[in-house]
């Protein structure tokens, strides 16, 4: 062992070497968060884990044998037989995509074994919904008599008012909002703009952010965007998030802590449009989906919106009269 080595490494298996050069690329190389890499290591060092279990219980040439798709699918299969959620399965299938692209790149692997893998079905994700009453609560928590109650109260606006996602409100410029139109230029995913309309309540909070803006600003600020911090530099996703958990909090929504998100008053938004009789089709636009499918699983209808459709839709509800051909 040569001096300074550190015993851990030269005792470490050819697999679990080459998931520690991977790691190591993906924090210095790529940038990835600590809990990203955290995350993979656990599944990649998991799956590790199991390989040489099951390579200790066998004899012979197969213990040599390179790691191929059928050991992939078996490591999978296992996975499924403990009764993990196909959510984990593919989580962990996540992982080891990323490490046999890396080690096909770098040429340590001749042929990726996980390419030709699919992941698992994964059950839709439904936000929190928050009723009518709720988003009102919530609207009337920020003090208008602040400068950043004002904006905090436009942004709260904004996001019902319009289903923006939370990176397409902090990359609003000033030249994107067209107010005596009531118009937004919104650059969405894949760097598509499209044109979003807001309400005239949404419009009157947003003309009263910008009357104050300037001071927030200061002579050093931000001169583009339209929504800042106390510093006067552009307000982060991750800002507008604490935002709407403080005014969750001060309006009283206790149902609600901990379970919503700027993402949910798009959901919101999606939701009461189609209560109140709006067709899929617009909300689809209205939202920026390239799918009508990504609409579908997106919107939560009400049972009281179900029966109302077919009430009015149906020619034999509630023992209708009309006979059978």
């Amino acid at each position: 062992m040569s001096p300074g080595e550190d015993p851990a490494r030269r005792s470490e298996t050819p697999l679990r070497a080459s998931i520690r050069d991977f790691l190591e690329d993906l924090e210095e190389r790529r940038g990835a968060s600590p809990n990203t890499v955290r995350s993979y290591g656990s599944d990649l060092s998991h799956f590790a884990g199991f390989l040489e279990t099951k390579r200790a219980r066998e004899e012979g040439p197969a213990v040599s044998q390179p790691v191929d798709t059928a050991v992939l699918r078996a490591y999978l299969g296992s996975l499924h037989e403990r009764g993990l959620s196909s959510t984990t399965v593919a989580r962990k299938l996540a992982a080891l995509r990323s490490l046999y692209r890396y080690l096909t790149r770098s040429g340590a692997v001749d042929r990726d074994p996980a390419r030709a893998l699919r992941a698992p079905r994964t059950p839709a994700r439904i936000p929190t919904r928050m009723e009518m009453d709720e988003v009102e609560a919530l609207l009337h928590a920020p003090d208008p008599a602040t400068r950043l109650g004002r904006r905090d109260l436009a942004i709260l606006e904004l996001l019902y008012g319009t289903g923006l996602r939370v990176s397409e409100l902090v990359g609003l410029d000033l030249a994107d909002v067209n107010r005596t139109s009531r118009i937004l230029r919104v650059l969405g995913k894949g760097g598509k703009e499209r044109v979003v309309p807001f309400g005239e309540v949404a419009a009157d909070a947003l003309r009263s952010w910008l009357r104050v803006r300037g001071d927030v600003q200061g002579t050093a600020g931000n001169t583009e965007a339209v929504f800042l911090n106390a510093r006067g530099g552009r307000l982060s996703d991750r800002s507008v998030r604490t935002v709407v958990r403080r005014y969750l909090g001060e309006a009283g929504l206790v149902r609600l802590a901990g379970s919503v998100s700027p993402h949910t008053l798009r959901h919101a938004f999606a939701t009461h449009l189609l209560d109140h009789g709006a067709d899929l089709r617009s909300i689809q636009e209205l939202l920026g989906h390239t799918s009508l499918a990504t609409t579908q699983k997106y919107t939560h209808v009400s049972t009281a919106r179900i029966f109302e459709v077919y009430s009015k839709a149906h020619p034999r509800q509630a023992g209708g009269s009309e006979k059978e051909d």
